[in-house]
């Protein structure tokens, strides 16, 4: 057993302090999704803050030329492919997903007329493979999304908090 510092009588008083650093730690949480979840957007909380765009205003020049037009066009197609790319790389659990019905691959490994060359050995240390394989999607997974939080899969886990028991 251990002495708790922190809720004892002759502790100094540590609620303002406690409160500081509950919401730094909440907006630190609220970046943090910020930053991993780009696709998510701006929300503004409040009602006072507003900006003004100056490309749509009624005195802005309607004048774009072919060049400016076509460029614009090209950097628009090369954000979206980085948009495509990242979403690509901070959800890898989505796959890969085709739309053109031409596109097609042949399996060598499942044809019939493979034979089967699999022994014994191999296929047990394919099964470890693939169960470590498993085991760092779901680590992964977890590291890009912390706002899930942990699940338990043994019933005899369990933890204390030492620090909003009432003892």
């Amino acid at each position: 057993f251990g002495r708790n510092y922190f809720n004892r009588y002759s502790a100094p008083e540590t609620e303002d302090e406690r409160a500081e650093i509950l919401a730094e730690a909440a907006a630190l949480k609220k970046s943090a999704v910020a930053y991993m979840h780009p696709e998510v957007g701006v929300c503004l909380e409040d009602a006072n803050l507003f900006g003004r765009n100056y490309f749509e205003r009624a005195s802005a020049p309607d004048v774009e030329s072919m060049e400016e037009a076509e460029e614009r066009a090209k950097i628009l197609a090369e954000a979206a492919a980085l948009k495509q790319l990242a979403s690509d790389y901070m959800h890898p659990e989505v796959g890969v997903k085709t739309t053109d019905p031409t596109l097609f691959g042949r399996n060598y490994f499942n044809r019939y007329s493979s034979p089967e060359t699999e022994e014994d050995e191999f296929a047990d240390e394919r099964a470890e493979i693939l169960a470590e394989a498993a085991a760092l999607k779901k680590s992964a997974v977890a590291y890009l999304h912390p706002e899930v939080g942990v699940c338990l899969e043994d019933a005899n886990l369990f933890g204390r908090n030492y620090f909003e028991r009432a003892s």
